[in-house]
């Protein structure tokens, strides 16, 4: 082998050169060696190269790692040492608990004995016992018994971590967080217009490559507002320390303004921000609406709980003000069977006619108001045959006018006219478990079948169109779904229960999306029930076990939260917008409905 042919890329013989590499340019094979040998050597260099800044990057892990097995066993030391005193004071107790038990056992068979004595004892047994008890009772009277606890009830862990957090944060943002630029966004009123002199927010959210919500602090942000001319605006980054941060800033003068916010010096998504400064007259008042909407309930600025607010705060079904300032516009409804009042409201639909439809489930009724909270009527009759209710827990109106509701305990949905008069019923056979329904673009009824763990459409005659879904977790799986909204591409969005999360599907049933997680932060869930779509492709979603309602755009990056502080929510079930633009929310555990300004 004395050539080489660059096009077929092999080595040949001096024979070859005239036959089947006749036609291609031949060289020398020695050349083509030692283009090749220095071509490898070059690789090989610069292979070797990364050698020591990875021999670095492994010494500085096996430190980090030495110094977290450390810490981790002066940590199991102390919690072993912690338990040892611990042991020893429960020793204590348990002591005097036996010496208490003892004395308390002495003096009831003492009084016992002697109190037989004096009721029922003849004169010679009284003498008798004078003898005998005397003594013993002046004992009792007088002895020392350890009334004072010796101990107390003090039982605290405190996490010493520090020096442990230290370390990791040294090794980069890579551990402490993995926020990054382009996926971090940020949101509010704040980023469009501001009045001139009074303090404006804006909240960022920081996001990891994949879009996932960050849920530790510590990122570096920074800010700044400029005018063409030169002007800034003062301003300060709060971190609320999960993963979000609250941007508040003051325009000095009236104009447009610029507002550059970056991440690790890279703007974040949308950065740099037009913003325009007004006077107080030249913008709506529902500023300070949306300054307190955007601040996280887990941020230490608004702290939402699930609180119980007794029912005779609220002793009729009227329409009630709210008396704090937050986003609450009214509450409507008192447990009880009466017009106005709920046993366990659960769906909730808004009709495009300025009407609220309620599914009462524990009442076995449909109870109908305006969008100002005016009780209009309400239809329902117990029972277990065609056009009777047992349990209601969904409910929707179709563009015809007719009203569906899920019926759980009757496993069908049921088709109402406008007026409440039964049309048919559809699904009977077929489902198991029906919670949420809603309507899509083509007219076809969803339907969130809780218990069999799937979703069905059908046709408004009742003719199945499609199934899709069983019990899991994974994508195309549910654990327990409750309720369903359809955006303007007519993709169905489901709240998953058990598996706290919200899912998108297209019409044929086909997995587009899926986002949440089990927990208390931004974007995570504790069981989501109601789910809504504004105009804009935002998803609203009723947050259960959190008692709280989050806001997330069409892909599923959290946006933020309706403030619901001034009167908690309690277990939220369906959830609507109604036709002039607010939240309408079924406050179960409170047995009201709730309506929310909501600033698109």
């Amino acid at each position: 082998m004395e050539f080489y042919c660059p096009p077929c890329e092999t080595a040949m013989c001096q024979e070859c050169t005239s036959g089947e590499h006749a036609e291609h340019p031949t060289v020398p094979l020695k050349d083509v060696v030692e283009q090749h040998k220095a071509s490898l050597q070059d690789q090989l260099d610069a292979v070797k190269k990364r050698l020591p800044e990875i021999d670095t990057a492994l010494q500085m892990l096996s430190e980090i790692l030495q110094q977290l097995t450390n810490q981790k066993s002066s940590i199991e030391d102390g919690i072993h040492t912690t338990f040892d005193e611990l042991q020893k004071t429960l020793n204590v107790l348990q002591a005097q608990l036996d010496t208490l038990l003892q004395g308390q056992e002495g003096i009831n068979s003492s009084c016992n004995f002697t109190e037989q004595a004096l009721s029922h004892g003849t004169e010679a047994e009284v003498l008798l016992v004078k003898k005998q008890m005397s003594e013993r009772l002046g004992e009792l009277a007088s002895q020392e018994l350890p009334l004072q606890p010796g101990e107390n009830d003090q039982l605290d862990f405190l996490v010493e971590t520090d020096g442990l957090k230290k370390s990791i944060h040294n090794l980069g943002t890579i551990v402490t967080t993995n926020a990054v630029a382009s996926e971090t966004v940020a949101t509010g009123e704040g980023l469009r217009h501001c009045v001139v002199g009074l303090p404006t927010s804006v909240t960022i959210t920081t996001k990891d490559k994949d879009g996932e919500l960050c849920k530790m602090g510590n990122a570096i942000i920074t800010a700044e507002l400029s005018t063409p001319d030169g002007s800034t605006g003062e301003g300060e980054i709060l971190d609320n320390k999960n993963g979000t941060y609250e941007y508040l800033y003051t325009a000095p003068k009236e104009g447009s303004f610029t507002l550059s916010l970056r991440l690790y010096d890279q703007h974040i998504k949308g950065s740099p921000f037009r913003i325009k400064a007004t006077k107080s007259l030249d913008v709506s008042p529902t500023l300070d609406g949306v300054k307190k909407r955007l601040k996280s309930p887990g941020s230490g600025h608004i702290k939402q709980k699930a609180i119980k607010r007794p029912a005779s705060m609220y002793s009729t079904g009227k329409r009630k003000e709210n008396p704090i300032e937050d986003d609450l516009i009214f509450r409507i409804g008192t447990k009880g069977r009466n017009k106005g009042e709920f046993t366990n409201l659960q769906g909730v639909a808004a009709s495009s006619l300025g009407k609220v439809l309620i599914a009462d489930s524990n009442n076995q009724c449909v109870q109908i108001f305006s969008n100002d909270g005016q009780f209009k009527s309400r239809f329902g009759i117990r029972g277990r045959t065609p056009g009777q209710l047992q349990r209601p827990t969904g409910v929707a109106v179709h563009p015809s006018g007719d009203i569906i509701i899920a019926d759980y305990d009757n496993k069908w949905v049921s088709i109402f006219s406008s007026e409440g008069k039964f049309k048919t019923k559809i699904g009977s056979g077929k489902l198991m478990g029906p919670k949420g329904v809603s309507v899509d673009r083509n007219g076809h009824i969803i339907v969130v079948d809780n218990k069999a763990c799937c979703v069905f459409i059908f046709q408004p005659n009742g003719k199945l169109v499609t199934k899709f879904g069983n019990r899991g977790n994974g994508d195309k799986q549910f654990a327990g779904p409750h309720f369903a909204a359809v955006n303007q591409n007519n993709e169905i969005i489901i709240t998953d229960f058990h598996n706290h999360s919200v899912k998108v599907f297209n019409t044929e049933g086909e997995f587009l999306l899926k986002f949440g997680s089990n927990g208390e932060g931004n974007g995570q869930f504790n069981a989501p029930t109601g789910v809504a779509v504004d105009v804009n492709g935002n998803i609203i979603v009723a947050d259960w076990g959190n008692s709280r309602i989050q806001v997330f755009d069409g892909s599923g990056s959290f946006l933020s939260y309706i403030n619901t502080s001034a009167d908690p929510l309690y277990g939220p079930q369906g959830l609507a917008l109604t036709s002039d633009g607010h939240v309408v929310v079924a406050d179960s555990g409170n047995h009201c409905f709730k309506v929310y300004r909501y600033l698109q």
